[in-house]
């Protein structure tokens, strides 16, 4: 089976077109096509499909857990959907675990897309690791994410294991954790530990949460947009009155590849 790889910022992603939701792919196959040792390599994979005549994101991360949204994924099928000829530019939808997406996509350049309610849960929780401890915010973007500010990024150390976020139970399924600092007027730098996937270049649901814990963190108001950027790039997010959030970058669409030989395992 062909598969086409891209990425959002870095936050890469294997895709697989199958609009008649005929194949299916098992955790522990997209396991191995995720694995950067011995698969293709990503940070998740998504099945394109149809569902009730609409596109669908079925998203997975890279241990092949279930996910409700990616910001940059969605974004890098949509340049998937509009290069390959499916669909035209220009305005049109996805429908996401977390309900459906509208997505302004052109040919070329930067996709924005609406990721719907942005929610300070109103929790504090702590992060560590490193052996440091934060104190931070419990937002959610349909997905669960721990956001903390820190000094410096270098205080965050490697995160080859999840950072430790308390309360524990207030995440059962797990948590996205950033980091995050201010660099200048609305404009941060983070990094981010995703469940299921760990550290990676990049994650659209992440910066979003990091820009509402920023508003929040130095006390601004709705509306309001931020620059953020986490190591493979920059995106804006801008949020409204009502708590709805815009995500603007990049997506690309960097081979085909191969993928048979993990399906028959």
């Amino acid at each position: 089976m062909i598969a086409t790889y891209g990425h959002g910022t870095e936050n890469d992603f294997v895709l697989v077109f199958d609009p008649d939701d005929i194949h299916s792919i098992t955790t522990a196959q997209t396991a191995a096509i995720c694995d950067r040792t011995t698969g293709v390599g990503a940070d998740g994979l998504i099945r394109i499909i149809k569902r009730d005549g609409k596109w669908f994101m079925d998203y997975r991360n890279a241990d092949g857990s279930l996910a409700e949204m990616c910001g940059n994924g969605i974004r890098v099928m949509a340049r998937y959907l509009v290069e390959r000829g499916h669909v035209v530019e220009g305005i049109f939808a996805i429908n996401t675990r977390d309900g459906v997406k509208h997505l302004r996509v052109p040919m070329t350049g930067d996709i924005s897309v609406n990721m719907g309610k942005v929610t300070d849960e109103g929790e504090a929780i702590t992060a560590a690791t490193n052996g440091h401890i934060w104190n931070g915010y419990h937002i959610s973007v349909g997905n669960p994410h721990a956001v903390v500010f820190v000094e410096s990024l270098s205080d965050v150390g490697p995160m080859g294991e999840p950072p430790v976020v308390r309360p524990r139970d207030t995440y059962p399924d797990g948590v996205n954790v950033e980091f995050a600092k201010v660099i200048g007027d609305h404009e941060l730098e983070m990094r981010v530990y995703e469940r299921g996937s760990g550290e990676t270049r990049s994650c659209g649901t992440g910066t979003c949460a990091v820009a509402l814990a920023a508003v929040l963190h130095t006390k601004d108001r709705l509306p309001s947009t931020w620059i953020i950027n986490p190591p493979g790039g920059r995106l804006e997010v801008s949020i409204d009155g009502h708590s709805n959030a815009t995500l603007i970058g990049p997506a690309v669409l960097v081979r085909d590849v191969d993928i048979t030989e993990f399906l028959l395992a």
